[in-house]
């Protein structure tokens, strides 16, 4: 019996085109200034201290930092010190309401139909969890952090590793078994399946009401027949 729902966000939730489109050129666009300006705050301090290990030296100063985030940006790094940055800009953008994160309708309604049969509902992204909090506080459904119980991210692991996936079970106080994880990654599908979770892979390219299996598993175009189902 399903007890918790573990959401994937881009492709998933919300369009990965407003990730891709939007939240990324606005990052790159303020990175460079951001850390220039804020080069003393300890909290981008701690990020570039942070970065220094994965780059392979020291980032002595914002214009050293800058060339590193923005190639790791260009290579599509899932960086987590990266990421964290990231979030502090995105978190200007969504406070001045230049950004309203997007999520498809039928991810609204089955959130809402979820919390309304008592389920637990979690979040895990390659985003950070800042970034993640951002998104659901600010989407264009408005304010829905109340009804996530907790968010996960790279920090616990990455997430084409099933260890990933036994960890937030643990940290959730279910069995894997108990959780539905919806992901539109097939590596993804794969870990949470090896680590015993009910995998359902999301495939936002078919139409609304498909319904379908590959080597993996089930295959949905949306959420429709899980708001049916729950």
């Amino acid at each position: 019996m399903i007890k918790a729902i573990l959401l994937d966000i881009e492709g998933t939730v919300g369009d990965i085109a407003f990730v891709r489109d939007v939240l990324f050129p606005y990052a790159r666009k303020r990175l460079s200034e951001t850390l220039r300006t804020r080069w003393s705050d300890p909290a981008i301090a701690a990020i570039v201290s942070e970065a220094a290990p994965a780059a392979g030296k020291r980032l002595s100063s914002s214009d050293a930092a800058s060339e590193q985030f923005l190639a790791w940006m260009d290579e599509d790094r899932k960086i987590t010190p990266l990421k964290t940055l990231q979030g502090i800009i995105w978190r200007d953008g969504y406070a001045s309401g230049e950004l309203k994160a997007h999520l498809y309708p039928n991810a609204i309604e089955a959130i809402d139909a979820w919390r309304k049969k008592g389920l637990r509902i979690f979040i895990y992204s390659s985003g950070s969890i800042e970034a993640q909090k951002l998104y659901f506080a600010h989407s264009v459904a408005g304010n829905l952090t109340g009804v996530i119980e907790d968010y996960f991210d790279t920090t616990t692991g990455a997430k084409t590793e099933p260890d990933s996936y036994a960890k937030i079970a643990k940290t959730i106080g279910l069995p894997p078994s108990e959780i539905l994880f919806l992901t539109d990654a097939p590596g993804e599908v794969t870990a949470a399946s090896a680590a015993g979770m009910q995998v359902h892979r999301i495939d936002r390219a078919q139409t609304q009401s498909f319904v379908g299996a590959d080597a993996a598993g089930t295959v949905l175009g949306s959420f429709h027949s899980l708001i049916a189902e729950k």
